[in-house]
Order: structure tokens, then C-alpha cells, then sequence
């Protein structure tokens, strides 16, 4: 059936009172649920981008996402399970509008069963030794396991479960033993059977640690979850936040916590990392990334805590922690690999988090070229001394023109994005004036975001750096230069494809409620989708660099387009555009002589391969169970990255410097010198600037309508 349109007009004039039409019953147990359900279905109705029609298809998304968030990897239910929920397949829909919850009530209850099942099987299994020669393999491919058609098939399937872990466990002992840089005599180096034996035990731990939290998970949780299934039908970006998970969100062990800087979510069973804080420990460490999903935590000197099923706040108060400790996390890359990751906890730098420069260039290539690093686009709008990121680059460009610098890279890779109106004035740095992006919210016509100040700051040759994580305002940056053609955007395949725009909502704030009900939490919400000034959008498809280089994620699936319910791709009409500072005029030359250059440079030839290796290795579903097998194949996966990070060291010719204007705070302290010295050693082992600085050097030769010949006019920054 069709949603109903309820009569309330919270987002648009007023707040109303559910209770007006919705009675209440002080008795019922699940009230504040049906309130927070029916809040936030009329809110998706009246404000989402693009409402959803909740009917029968829709139930059968929301029954497929439900069951996959409860049991993905098919460890809990058997058939019979599947059997009492299938009736509800289509009609949670009714449910929905009804705000009742018989098929959420039913699914606690066979959940709770399942796992009360499933606890004595990994007792028994564990308990006894395991033998290791057989030619036999355990499947990781979820989307086409059934589920276990009775108890015995899946305590068989149990069996390869914990097989699994306890391999892993033996080996990664053996490895640490048999290395060159152990320090374990080989008299002391344990039998199989101890370090079996002792795998086991380890194993067990992890898993009563596991069931122990899985059994304090509590309603709202599990409610908080199902909600979600109903809002990521709108589309990924689009969730609840109960008032906890609001709170998690928003500390996110970031600001200046000490900690390891970084934004987490609950990630089925696990906790993925969602977002890097620039200048954390995370950030500094340099192996920790947005995407990797932890298993594992481990203080320094104790043994490792398996996080599966644990509440996310559980988990941030165990990564978090003193200034000065140490915590080392078990992730699984994106690339499906497995890795330790050790990092010292600090109190995260907001320095770092701002925008800097530095003088680099190339010996016989070309020297004196500005280099502008923005790791997100930053705008404190809370503190009347706060810093924007417009206001701070249009400085950095300044003392880069003082310089008389022969051209400027501002580098926008793993930019999330962020402030849309610094984006705006930001490209108005390097163009006289005009349309900069263009917003459409539903049901409107869409209307574009000038710069309307016809002063410029720079005219001279620019390159801007990408990669599959720039996203959002970064994208729109990139594409505005791009469609200019005032810049020459360079990265992998495309940028991460996020071309929509969200809003909390409090939902205390929308509805009038009684009290004792608050606090309801708040919904996120798509409400806008932003488009090119060529009329393109930058959903799904994101922004195809100028020049394509070799990236480890240009074969692999990530990036908007991978969610299953992202918002489709879709055009406008273009805006009316021009500009006459710099115009590249000859991109197919410049293209043709970069693939040239990358096709001589051993570093991309084996940037390439090693993508192709993360490819492989991303798309392999099965493992084998063999000692000998899974050990040689793990030996091969570490040699090749080992070998693969060899590579990269400081690039001949290439130099780096800091801005006169800058020596005062970066020599102000230890700590600030050393930050600085990596900074600068990063650029100099970075083949992605190599190569920006020969496009600089490749457009000296394209100034056809520069106007460095006429008057400078410049951005006014206050």
C-alpha cells in the first residue's frame, strides 16, 4: 500500500503533537517505539529527496536487509528459523504503517533461541584437539550460502568456523617463531600440540567474550537496527540515531580526546572504521583507513579482544585510552586481508586537520612549485575566532604567489568534503566569477551557487589530486575546475561518487511528546542532491580524473555505487559558464605525454600489479583448511606486501621546503618539527606529486589566456 500522508507539518511550519492522532497507551511496553517509528516515517515522507512508496517490495527489502544485519554470515539460523519468518516477508509494510511489530518481537525471539543453540556448540567443538591435513576448505561467500538445514548441518558448519580461527591462530604462532627478528631460541620454540592446544584456548576465550556480549545487546539495539533497515531503503546516507548512537557519532573519538582519531559505526557483527581524523595517531600511523573493519583489540602487554557482537560504545572505550599507550587492532582491510595495526594513543592535533603548504619541485624537471594539502573542507561556525578552509587556502596562496611559484597542486585525496559554501568561494580563488555548483531539493527546480566576486587569486597553471576517497565537496571542487578547465584533475579511475547532501532532524525538537518518552533521538536525511555545472552529477559516478594513474582501488568495487539502495545518477540542464583566467586548451597533449611517462615508471608498472593482487585477493571466497596450504599462501600474501612497501622510497631530484612564512610554528616545538619533517618526507617518496609536478611543468606551454601580463586582482579575505 501507498504511505499515508499523516497530518503534521513539523518540518515545515510547526510541531504538532502525535498524540493527537495516535492515543496513548500507558501500558504498552513498546510505545516509544511506535512514536520514534511513526516520527520517523512521516518525516522520510514529507522531507526525504526522494519518498519511498511502502508497499510489498519494499518489505521484502527491508525482511532481506534485516535478516542479513542479524545473521549475514549464516552461523545462527537453520531453515526452520527462516520458516517462521518468510510469512512476514511481504507484509512488514503493513507494519510499518500501523507502527506495530509483531515481526520484530518474532525475530528476538528465534535470535535469542538461535544463540542460545549455538553456545554449546562452540564448547564441544573446542574442546576436543583438531587435525589439520585434511584437503578440505570453508567458504566466506555469504550471498550464495543457504541457510543450515537443520541443527546438525550447522553444527558441521560450526566445526569449519572454529577450524578456521584456530588455524589462523597456529600459524600466525609459527610465523612469529620462525622469523628472522624473533628472539625465541630454538629449544624453546614450542611443539604443534602446545601451540594447538593453546589456539584452542584462546579461541574459547574470544567466544565467551563474544556470546557474553551478545547476551547484555538490549532491545534498543536491536531496534535501532531494524529502524535502519527501514531508512537505508531511502538510501545509505539516510539512518536513525538513537540518542546513545548519536552521542557515539558525534564523539567519535575525535576533537581532542585522547585516543587514536577515529569516526566507527556498527558494522553487523563488527566495527568498521567510517573516517579518519586528520591528525590522529590513526591519521599519523598511516595503516588504519576508512573502510577496514575491526575485529580485534588488544592493550599493550595483554592478549587480543575479539569485538564481534560488542555494542560500539563498548568498543570505543576499549581503542580509547591514555596518551601514550598503546593499542594494536585486528582489521580486515577492504582488500580482505587481515592485519595487525598498532597505534599510539595521543591527544588528536586539530592542527594537522587545517590546510598547509610547501614549496616542492623536481630537479631537471621543474622547481618552485606550490603544494597546498586540504584534508577536509573545514568550517567552525561555533566559534567566532573558528578557522574555514576558504579563508585559510586563499592565505596559503598568497604567500605562494609571494614566492613566485610556477604553478600550485592542491592536493583534495581522502577528503571527505564538508562546508559547501567554502567550496564555492574556494573556486573563486582561481576564476574571476560564475556558477560553481548547482543544488536541487525535491520537488524543486534546481538553482545554482555562484561566486559572484569577479577578483581572482591565482592565474597560473594548477593541478588537483584525487582518489577513490575524495568525496562530496571534494568532488564538487574537482568537477568545477574541471568543467572550467582551469585544472587538470589527477587520481585513479574516479572519486568516491557521494553527491547528496543530508540534515539531522531532532526528533524531540519535530514532535510534541510527553516527556517521559524523551529522548526520541534524530534522523539523517537525504535532502538534497548537488550537480556539475555542466549538469552531470557527481552521484555514483564521481569525477573521472583528466589523467587516470594507477591506484591500489582502480579494480576493485568501491565507492557510492557499491550500496545497493544509493540514489541513481541522473542529469540536469547546464548552468551558463565561462572563464578566461587560465583555459587548458591542449588536455589531449598533456594526457598523451603523462601515460607516457607512467608507462616508463617501475613505481606505477607496480602500483598496477599490486592493485591487481588486492583484486585478486578481495574477490577470493574460499580458504583452505590445510596447515601446509594456508600457511604457504599467507607466507606469499605478506611476502608480496613487504616486497610491494620496499618500493617506495624518497624519489631522486625530488624536494621539498617550507614557507619562510610557516618556520615560526613549525619550529615552536619538537613535536611540530617532527610532524613537519614526516610531512615533507611524504612528499618526497610520493610518486602521485612526481607526476603533478611534470603536468605543471607540461601546461607551462598552455598560458594562452592567462592574465599574468595584466594587473593582479585579488580575493579579499578578511
Amino acid at each position: 500500500m501507498k504511505i499515508k500522508s499523516f497530518l503534521i507539518f513539523g518540518l515545515i511550519i510547526g510541531v504538532v503533537s502525535l498524540f493527537a492522532l495516535y492515543p496513548r497507551h500507558i501500558d504498552d511496553p513498546i510505545e516509544k517505539e511506535a512514536v520514534i517509528l511513526r516520527s520517523v516515517v512521516n518525516i522520510l515522507d514529507r522531507a526525504h529527496f526522494k519518498p519511498k512508496d511502502i508497499n510489498d517490495d519494499f518489505s521484502v527489502n527491508v525482511y532481506k536487509s534485516y535478516l542479513d544485519l542479524l545473521d549475514g554470515g549464516k552461523r545462527f539460523f537453520i531453515q526452520s528459523d527462516i520458516d517462521q519468518l518468510k510469512p512476514f516477508e511481504t507484509h512488514i509494510d503493513d507494519e510499518i504503517l500501523a507502527a506495530r511489530f509483531d515481526f520484530f518481537n518474532k525475530s528476538l525471539q528465534i535470535m535469542n533461541t538461535a544463540q542460545t543453540r549455538v553456545k554449546t556448540y562452540y564448547k564441544e567443538i573446542l574442546a576436543k584437539p583438531m587435525s589439520f591435513d585434511k584437503k578440505e576448505t570453508i567458504s566466506y561467500d555469504f550471498d550464495k550460502m543457504a541457510f543450515a538445514k537443520n541443527e546438525k548441518d550447522l553444527y558441521e558448519r560450526w566445526e569449519k568456523i572454529l577450524k578456521a580461527s584456530v588455524l589462523d591462530e597456529i600459524v600466525q604462532v609459527q610465523l612469529s617463531q620462525e622469523s628472522d627478528s624473533s628472539k625465541v631460541k630454538k629449544e624453546e620454540k614450542k611443539p604443534f600440540e602446545t601451540i594447538e592446544k593453546e589456539a584452542r584456548e584462546k579461541i574459547l576465550k574470544d567466544y565467551d567474550r563474544l556470546f557474553e556480549r551478545m547476551d547484555k545487546l538490549r532491545r534498543e539495539d536491536r531496534f535501532s537496527d531494524y529502524v535502519n533497515c527501514i531508512t537505508e531503503q531511502y538510501d545509505p546516507h539516510t539512518s536513525y540515531f538513537s540518542p546513545s548512537d548519536k552521542e557515539d557519532f558525534d564523539i567519535g573519538m575525535s576533537g581532542r580526546l585522547e585516543g587514536i582519531g577515529a569516526r566507527l559505526q556498527s558494522d553487523g557483527e563488527y566495527t568498521k572504521v567510517t573516517e579518519i581524523v586528520v591528525g590522529g595517531p590513526a591519521w599519523k600511523e598511516k595503516n588504519l583507513e576508512a573502510g577496514d573493519v575491526i575485529m580485534k583489540v588488544a592493550q599493550e602487554g595483554q592478549p587480543a579482544i575479539d569485538i564481534r557482537g560488542m555494542r560500539i560504545d563498548d568498543v570505543v572505550s576499549k581503542i580509547r585510552g591514555k596518551k601514550g599507550t598503546k593499542v594494536t587492532l585486528t582489521v580486515r582491510k577492504v582488500s580482505g586481508t587481515v592485519q595487525d595495526i598498532t597505534i599510539l594513543r595521543d591527544e588528536v592535533l586539530m592542527e594537522e586537520s587545517f590546510a598547509k603548504s610547501a614549496i616542492i619541485g623536481q630537479k631537471d624537471v621543474l622547481e618552485n612549485i606550490g603544494y597546498i594539502y586540504l584534508p577536509k573542507f573545514y568550517a567552525d561556525f561555533d566559534n567566532n575566532k573558528g578557522r574555514f578552509c576558504f579563508t585559510d587556502v586563499a592565505k596559503e596562496v598568497e604567500k605562494l604567489k609571494k614566492q613566485n611559484v610556477n604553478g600550485i597542486i592542491l592536493d583534495l585525496r581522502n577528503n571527505p568534503g564538508g562546508s559547501l559554501n567554502d567550496v564555492v568561494k574556494m573556486v573563486g580563488l582561481f576564476i574571476e566569477s560564475g556558477p560553481v555548483v548547482q543544488v536541487k531539493s525535491r520537488d524543486r527546480s534546481p538553482y545554482v551557487m555562484n561566486d559572484d566576486d569577479r577578483s581572482y587569486a591565482y592565474d597560473g597553471p594548477m593541478v588537483v589530486l584525487v582518489n577513490h576517497q575524495s568525496a562530496s565537496a571534494s568532488e564538487i571542487m574537482a568537477a568545477a575546475l574541471q568543467d572550467y578547465k582551469r585544472a587538470v584533475i589527477i587520481g585513479g579511475t574516479s572519486t568516491y561518487g557521494k553527491g547528496t547532501v543530508q540534515r539531522f532532524v531532532d526528533l524531540d525538537r519535530t514532535f510534541s511528546v510527553p516527556s517521559d518518552l524523551k529522548p526520541l533521538g534524530q534522523l539523517k536525511l537525504t535532502i538534497q542532491k548537488y550537480y556539475r555545472i555542466n549538469g552531470g552529477s557527481t552521484q555514483l559516478k564521481g569525477v573521472t580524473p583528466d589523467i587516470v594513474l594507477p591506484d591500489a582501488f582502480n579494480y576493485i568495487k568501491i565507492g557510492e555505487r557499491e550500496n545497493k539502495t544509493a540514489m541513481e545518477w541522473t542529469k540536469i540542464n547546464p548552468a551558463v559558464y565561462s572563464q578566461n583566467v587560465f583555459v587548458i586548451n591542449n588536455m589531449d597533449d598533456i594526457k598523451a605525454k603523462a601515460n607516457s611517462r607512467v608507462e616508463k615508471n617501475p613505481l606505477f608498472t607496480a602500483i598496477d600489479q599490486n592493485a591487481r593482487r588486492i583484486e585478486k585477493q578481495s574477490e577470493q571466497k574460499t580458504y583452505s583448511l590445510d596447515l601446509g596450504t594456508y600457511k604457504k599462501e599467507l607466507v606469499e600474501k605478506k611476502e608480496a606486501t613487504k616486497k610491494f612497501n620496499a618500493l617506495f622510497k624518497e624519489i631522486p631530484g625530488l624536494s621539498t621546503a617550507n614557507l619562510s612564512d610557516d618556520l615560526r610554528v613549525i619550529q615552536r616545538d619538537s613535536a611540530s618539527i617532527a610532524r613537519n619533517d614526516s610531512f615533507l618526507k611524504n612528499i618526497r617518496k610520493d610518486v602521485y606529486i612526481e607526476e603533478a609536478i611534470n603536468v605543471i611543468k607540461d601546461l607551462q606551454g598552455d598560458r594562452m589566456t592567462s592574465l599574468s601580463d595584466k594587473p593582479k586582482v585579488n580575493k579579499q579575505v578578511d
